[in-house]
């Protein structure tokens, strides 16, 4: 009769491990262009329609067809107003996301992985102008720099990472 090691015992032995990395070693996946944009289509589209609503309650008109010399500069500021607050206070929130980014799993963080404070978020969100201003360049670079980084995020040491 052969030796069976560990015969003594009664429990069988542990399952194989197929994936042998430890926790928290697995790589983090970014946030790429096109989910990007799609997210903030998203956002775009939630804080238009509760503009919409906050500025008919107030009776504020954006812009007269009729008139178009008749801009109320009233309905310019409060849109970076709420847009401002929004993606300010979603991104340093617990979620670290904005209804948009949630829907598509992403999630913005500092650049070593922590929360967002509320004056990073203010830093980033006002980054973005300056992404825009140079033909969307700065926008244009997540799509081609190693952790997915537009010119915005790296003003304020942001990443945006997958959460699923």
């Amino acid at each position: 009769m052969a030796s069976v090691p560990n015969s003594g015992s009664a429990a069988p032995p542990p399952p194989p491990v197929w994936d042998a990395t430890p926790p928290g070693t697995t790589p983090v996946g970014y946030g790429g262009f096109w989910i990007r944009v799609v997210a903030y289509i998203i956002d775009a589209i939630l804080v238009s329609l509760v503009l919409g609503v906050v500025m008919s309650v107030f009776g504020i008109k954006y812009m007269d067809f009729d008139n178009p010399e008749k801009i109320d500069p009233t309905a310019n500021l409060l849109s970076i107003l709420v847009f401002w607050l929004y993606f300010a206070l979603m991104e340093s929130s617990e979620r670290g996301a904005t209804v948009g980014k949630m829907a598509m799993g992403l999630r913005v963080v500092t650049g070593d992985g922590k929360r967002l404070t509320f004056l990073n978020a203010t830093g980033r969100y006002f980054a973005k102008i300056l992404s825009a201003l140079i033909f969307c360049i700065g926008y244009i670079m997540v799509g081609f720099t190693e952790r997915k980084r537009g010119l915005h995020d790296m003003i304020a040491n942001t990443l945006v990472i997958k959460t699923r």
